[in-house]
């Protein structure tokens, strides 16, 4: 058995268990872990596959943007694991039949002759991964990009909506405003006359004692 070979059952040995730790696992910190060692499992079937360019960007993406996020998140947040483990029986008839469907179809795909690929000939001198990659998305994948990234902003867009949505303590300034607010406006000195008396009141502001007069 070739060297390579070698290095990737190993490699798809420990991403299946790193998948399966990721929901099987009681901590959610340890399952954001989990996900981090699939990643970088992930990013080794892809250098042997000869994608330098998607295994680094896995690597620097997923694993040091994204991840870095939801584990700050999920330690960040009081959550309740009693409360999300309710219910897990329930749903794992419906999950394992979800699951043998989806093991059943790959399975297929793999086994297919219809899906049987030529082996790739070895790269000309010169070539580049990411010059290709680049070419593909462009031209042939151009519309298929371009929706992705509108999806992807839409998501934005929604996950910011639904978080202020109702709530009483988010604060909006309008920017009209800001641009109509004078020097003038911004600082007002008022004058006071100097008491020993502490319990004495306070003078009223000018707008506040010509509005008790009209009031008068």
């Amino acid at each position: 058995m070739e060297f390579k070979a070698i290095l990737f059952y190993i490699f798809s040995a420990i991403l299946v268990f790193a998948a399966l730790r990721v929901i099987t696992a009681r901590n959610p910190v340890h399952a954001a872990l989990f996900l981090v060692l699939a990643f970088f499992t992930s990013a080794g079937l892809w250098v042997l596959l000869r994608a330098e360019f998607l295994a680094i960007s896995l690597v620097l993406v997923y694993v040091g943007a994204v991840m870095v996020l939801f584990l700050f998140v999920v330690m960040m947040l009081d959550l309740d694991l009693d409360k999300l483990r309710q219910g897990f029986w329930n749903v794992l008839p419906l999950a394992g039949m979800v699951g043998a469907i989806i093991v059943l179809e790959m399975v297929f795909v793999v086994l297919s002759p219809a899906f049987d690929t030529p082996q790739p000939a070895a790269p000309a001198k010169g070539y580049s991964n990411t010059k290709e990659l680049g070419r593909l998305i462009y031209t042939d994948y151009a519309y298929g990009f371009e929706l992705a990234a509108m999806i992807l902003t839409v998501g934005i867009v929604a996950a910011i909506a639904l978080t202020l949505r109702g709530r009483k303590d988010s604060k909006a300034t309008d920017p009209a405003d800001q641009v109509k607010v004078k020097a003038s406006e911004r600082l007002r000195m008022v004058s006071m006359k100097a008491s020993s008396d502490v319990n004495a009141p306070l003078p009223e502001a000018p707008a506040a004692e010509a509005a008790k007069k009209e009031g008068a």
